[in-house]
């Protein structure tokens, strides 16, 4: 039946955009500029300190294909070392002896002239030597996460056998076809190979997906975090394990959140971390609503288990999303705060909670963008390596001194001739209902004083996330309609990271209430001071954000366009579509069949003849997380109420579009839109 609705979807919506005649071709020279200014971007996928804080190892896309380089840690210097072309070389990760290198390849079948296909497999070098790099696995299927062990000898890395995707809950699903459920099912497992290659050693059991490790500092045992298979939807209901580094050795169940009491009862946990002796693990636990979106308080738990997990960190107003151990006492914590990074030192006393210091705050963001943030630190904890990027400068590898005294240095200059095409951002904070709440404005492209724009707000996807500074991807988002002449405002409304775990929590069974109201007072603070013309305001938003779009539309018509992407239009049945439903317990508070009612409260469609706001509507056809009959609900009640609407189905695409031509056409149709309801952005 789905595969039907979707079919039906993509047949109506083709005809109904071509009978609108709401898109503007995907060749629109505006669009094509912007798009191929940010495909300029040499994007860095990963970068690595060695443990002596003499090298830095960095991946770089350059001309499609992702190379290794090395450098000495002011970034100087810097060299390939592999003689490799027209395959990608990622991972980069310096072994505890500041001198092996590993790696992952696509590259060793390329280069022997067997065909692998796009194979990836772990790679070592000996950066002392001239020798080659050594291809250390025959691997078949898909690998992640690599890891050393720390005496140097091993490495541990997520492998799935024989794969068929990505392990993403975002990449495009299968096809919905056959006996749905039974066939077909991969698992994530924790593997381990020596450093001189032999034998790939799975350590983890096959009923268990794993989604993430670490190894004790003796290198006897693994901390993962796993649930039972399918791995895409189980990770909010999965267990924080301990286990030896042994084929075959059990593990043991350290943190289980659906047996506990207490404020970390069904809620997520990410990122374990052992203890420098080995006697506990750190863990960030929280409210998190996708996997790698990473936020909540700092957890501590004894490495045996048999033991409650304790909160170091309750009531703070910032959200960690990454940790390590710097000594037995101290983590190094990278969290978000009111919309900015921030890298503090928490000290961990015997008893009460942690206090922190904080050692650099900047408007920018750590890591990808995704939120998915992380360091590379010294041996020492006292410095470290990320990658970095703000709006008005593109990702270049960072470092910085861990001492509270010196701010991060860009090492790079990937990406330093690149010069924003939006107008400048602005930090907009302010307070609603005993709230604190901050957004980002980013100003129209050659801005005018003397001049009122339109305004689009983009409210971002999740909820758990935040919108923080950053150079964007190629795609749809706030900075080309900021490009393109409006005034663009990116809230973080309640349900968001970057003001403490309640604020995080402040939404749950409230989805589209609360969080909208946040969002309209921040219009409210912006009218103000800034020459926004009200009668002229859009909406717009993915995933979450598209959720919002469709139920804000249905509690006021103060926004006189809208483009909802990846939306949610229906909870209830949503619930029943979906292939992740099990995210939605923590915020709901229990199924759709035991309380129906929660989901129809927060559903667009229960509030369908309230919408007068035109509404474009985009999807994916293998959307996983929100599936195309979704949207195909909300434009039919669209169409069966006379507002102007249109719906686009994108054929092969996923929840995160991935085609180049997909992306254009979703911000020309957009574009469109606004400019068709919104009138010229200013004047």
């Amino acid at each position: 039946m789905r595969t039907k609705w979707i079919a039906a979807a993509i047949a109506l919506a083709c005809a109904g955009a071509a009978h609108a005649d709401t898109s503007k071709s995907a060749d629109d020279p505006r669009i094509a500029a912007i798009l191929d200014a940010l495909g300029k971007v040499r994007t860095i996928e990963s970068v690595s300190l060695s443990p002596d804080a003499r090298h830095l190892a960095w991946t770089v896309k350059t001309a499609g294909k992702t190379v290794l380089e090395v450098a000495d840690a002011d970034g100087r210097n810097a060299h390939r070392v592999t003689a490799t072309k027209g395959c990608s070389e990622t991972s980069a990760l310096w072994a505890p002896d500041s001198r092996h290198l590993a790696f992952l390849s696509d590259c060793a079948g390329k280069a022997s002239g067997v065909d692998e296909g796009k194979q990836d497999d772990v790679n070592v070098v000996d950066i002392t030597t001239k020798a080659a790099p050594r291809r250390i696995t025959h691997l078949k299927g898909y690998v992640d996460g690599l890891a050393w062990r720390p005496d140097g000898k091993a490495l541990g890395f997520l492998y799935v056998p024989n794969a068929t995707r990505r392990a993403s809950a975002t990449a495009a699903a299968k096809p919905q076809l056959g006996e749905i459920g039974v066939e077909g099912i991969e698992v994530q497992q924790v593997a381990t190979v020596g450093l001189e290659g032999g034998e790939v050693r799975t350590l983890t059991p096959a009923g268990l997906h794993v989604y993430e490790f670490s190894f004790s500092n003796d290198g006897g045992r693994i901390a993962y975090v796993a649930a039972e298979p399918p791995g895409d939807n189980n990770w909010w209901v999965a267990k924080l394990y301990v286990q030896a580094v042994t084929p075959g050795a059990k593990p043991t169940t350290v943190v289980d959140t659906a047996t506990l009491s207490g404020p970390l009862k069904d809620l997520q946990v990410a990122v374990p971390r052992f203890s420098p002796d080995g006697s506990r693990i750190a863990f960030i636990g929280g409210l998190m609503s996708d996997q790698g979106s990473t936020g909540g308080d700092i957890w501590t738990v004894p490495a045996a288990g048999g033991a409650a997990p304790v909160d170091v960190t309750p009531g703070i107003t910032t959200t960690p999303a990454w940790l390590d151990w710097a000594a037995s006492d101290r983590l190094i914590v990278g969290e978000h705060a009111a919309g900015a990074s921030r890298v503090s030192s928490y000290a961990l006393p015997a008893n009460g909670p942690a206090t922190a210091q904080t050692l650099f705050e900047v408007p920018m963001t750590i890591g990808d963008g995704r939120l998915s943030m992380s360091l590379s630190l010294s041996g020492d904890a006292a410095k470290a390596a990320f990658v970095a990027s703000s709006f008005d400068k593109a990702a270049e590898v960072t470092v910085a001194d861990l001492d509270g005294k010196t701010s991060p240095n860009a090492v790079t200059t990937f990406n330093a001739v690149l010069k924003p095409s939006w107008g400048k951002a602005e930090s907009i904070a302010w307070k609603n209902e005993g709230h604190d709440v901050q957004g980002w404005l980013l100003y129209p492209a050659n801005y005018d004083p003397a001049k009122r724009y339109g305004m689009i707000v983009s409210i971002h996807g999740g909820p758990a996330a935040a919108v923080t500074p950053r150079w964007p991807g190629v795609g749809y988002g706030g900075a080309p309609l900021s490009a393109l002449g409006y005034f663009v405002f990116m809230p973080n409304p309640r349900g968001s990271y970057g003001q403490g775990e309640a604020f995080v929590q402040a939404n749950r069974k409230d989805f589209g209430y609360g969080d909208l109201r946040d969002v309209l007072a921040g219009v409210d603070a912006i009218e103000k001071t800034h020459p926004v013309d009200d009668q002229r305001l859009g909406l717009t938003g993915w995933s979450y954000g598209g959720f919002m779009t469709m139920f804000g539309v249905t509690q006021t018509t103060r926004f006189r366009a809208a483009v909802a992407g990846a939306g949610i239009s229906n909870w209830q049945s949503y619930y029943g579509q979906n292939l992740i439903d099990q995210w939605m317990k923590p915020y709901f508070g229990a199924s759709v069949y035991d309380d129906p009612g929660v989901y129809a409260k927060s559903s667009a469609i229960s509030f369908i003849k309230q919408v007068k706001t035109p509404t474009l509507i985009v999807v994916g056809e293998r959307d996983a997380e929100t599936p195309a009959p979704q949207s195909f609900e909300f434009w039919h009640a669209l169409r069966a109420q006379g507002v102007p609407t249109s719906l686009v189905v994108y054929p092969g695409e996923g929840h995160g579009f991935a085609r180049d031509a997909s992306r254009r056409d979703v911000l020309a149709r957009a574009l469109a839109w606004f400019d068709r309801y919104l009138g010229a952005p200013g004047h």
